[in-house]
Formats: C-alpha cells, structure tokens, sequence
C-alpha cells in the first residue's frame, strides 16, 4: 500500500523515515532514490541558518532562515525537531509533516541523532529510525574527498565528528551497512515497506476485519 487508502477502505497513518549517517556515508543518495522510487514518500524540508550553496534552491532543499528567524521558530513550537550542526542550526516545520501524516503520507527525513531523539520523544509510534553505516573508515573519507564540496580542513572535521555519531548507532530500529548502494538501498526500501503494513498504523483495519467477521458468519 503506496497511499492512506488501501483496498476497501482500510486507511493508514503515514509514518515518519528518518535516514541517518555520517556525512558520506551515502544517506542523501539513498534519500534520493527512495523519493524517485517510492510513491507516497515526501522529503521534509528543513529550516537551516546555514549559507545556501551555489545549487541549491530556497524552499526545495531547504528553507533558508536567520537566526532570529530560527529563534522565533522554536519559542513557537513550530519545529518538531531543531539541532546544531557545524556551528548552524537545522529545524523540522512541524504544520507539513503533521498534514502528511494524518492524510496517509510518509515523510522522508535526513537528520542527525539529535534530531532523531527528539522526533522519538515527541511522536515514538510514528517514528522509524535507520543509521547508515560506511564500511570503513577509508571508504568514508574517500567518499568525502570525492564530493569535492567541503575543503580538507571541514572533512577533518567531519571525519572526527563522524566517531561521536557512530556512538549513537544501537539508538536505531534498522543498521544498513552500504557496501554497495544499490544492495543498501534494497534493504532501506524493505524496511519502509514492511513498516507501511504494521498493523497499528493501519487504521482502518479493525472496521475491515469485523466486516470481514460479519460475512463469514453469514
């Protein structure tokens, strides 16, 4: 079932996917291809102080705020989620994922541990966490030179930031090790699917099955 409404009715509550990693270790290429692979999954947009980068687009990356913007956004309580990452800070909007959620939607997420907890404390039963793991630490810094996006100096960084992260990695429902990205993205998709058909997010299922009672004993 791709959408909150399945055969005769039976509806489901969308869940949130959330998608963690250190950086390189190929969480956004897995996003990407679940969000061109999977119908019924959105990204979550979130709010950053940060710099935007020269590709990027305001609104479809993320959405581009000052701090003093951030600031009024979490007294508010319009964040589920906010963190602080390299000196910047990142946010979840609450209103879209709330909305995609009640209408059936899975929202896709690409956030930190941080964020993570917070997302558990707030809403546990919608919540499904996967870390991504490099298979080396060489692997992972290859990775990061390869980007060509950061200089040496910001991967230093993030390779050393890397060691905190993976500390959190037992806090996850799902470990996928991506030796290779498409075996790794098989796994990621599998687990979203089996997630779609547990049976407390269906919420329509217990109307169907006493109909389905009510028939049998005709």
């Amino acid at each position: 079932m791709t959408s909150g409404h399945g055969i005769a009715g039976v509806e489901r509550r969308g869940l949130m996917f959330v998608l963690s990693s250190p950086s390189g270790a190929g969480k956004t290429t897995l996003s990407r291809l679940l969000l061109d692979r999977m119908p019924g999954l959105s990204m979550s947009v979130s709010a950053t102080t940060r710099a935007k980068r020269p590709a990027e687009q305001d609104g479809r990356d993320y959405h581009f705020v000052d701090k003093a913007r951030f600031e009024a956004m979490v007294k508010n309580d319009e964040l589920l989620e906010w963190a602080t990452v390299f000196d910047n800070r990142y946010g979840t909007p609450r209103a879209p994922v709330e909305a995609a959620l009640s209408s059936g939607s899975d929202v896709l997420f690409d956030i930190d541990w941080q964020g993570t907890q917070q997302l558990r404390e707030k809403a546990r039963a919608d919540v499904v966490s996967v870390f991504i793991l490099p298979p080396s630490a060489a692997d992972l810094e290859k990775r990061l030179h390869t980007r060509a996006q950061d200089s040496d100096e910001v991967i230093r960084g993030r390779m050393s930031r890397a060691t905190h992260e993976l500390s959190h990695w037992a806090e996850y429902d799902y470990i996928v090790i991506n030796y290779d990205v498409e075996d790794a993205f098989a796994e990621v998709q599998s687990i979203l699917q089996a997630e779609r058909l547990k049976r407390e997010r269906r919420t329509g299922l217990t109307a169907f099955v006493r109909d389905l009672q009510k028939q049998l004993g005709q």
